[in-house]
């Protein structure tokens, strides 16, 4: 598996976890705490956050098929960018469990 396929996804996690936590103090700040403007900006974060979801599962998808996952564990990580933080945390378990996989597939530098 290559290097970029895990960076790739650890790039999209975090910005998919970003939006969907400022989507949850948008929606807090419009419902809760009736702020002038946040009906706009929960409106503008929700399509980045749907859109860049879609991005999201992509990489995941494609992460775990490279990396020849079950599907509950496939599930698990695809679910993950619409829990507000959870994103973070899957990721960071991910990367650590991969990180070894992708430095042992990675060819050794040549000597000169």
């Amino acid at each position: 598996m290559k290097k970029s396929v895990l960076t790739r996804y650890r790039v999209m996690a975090y910005v998919t976890g970003v939006l969907l936590v400022l989507l949850t103090l948008g929606m807090i700040g419009k419902y809760v705490l009736d702020l002038n403007g946040a009906a706009d900006f929960t409106r503008v974060v929700s399509i980045a956050h749907g859109w860049l979801y879609v991005v999201y599962l992509i990489f995941a998808f494609d992460l775990g098929s490279k990396a020849k996952w079950p599907v509950a564990k496939q599930l698990w990580v695809l679910l993950a960018g619409t829990i507000p933080t959870a994103a973070f945390f899957v990721e960071r378990r991910i990367s650590h469990e991969l990180e070894a996989r992708v430095a042992e597939d990675s060819p050794a530098p040549a000597k000169a």
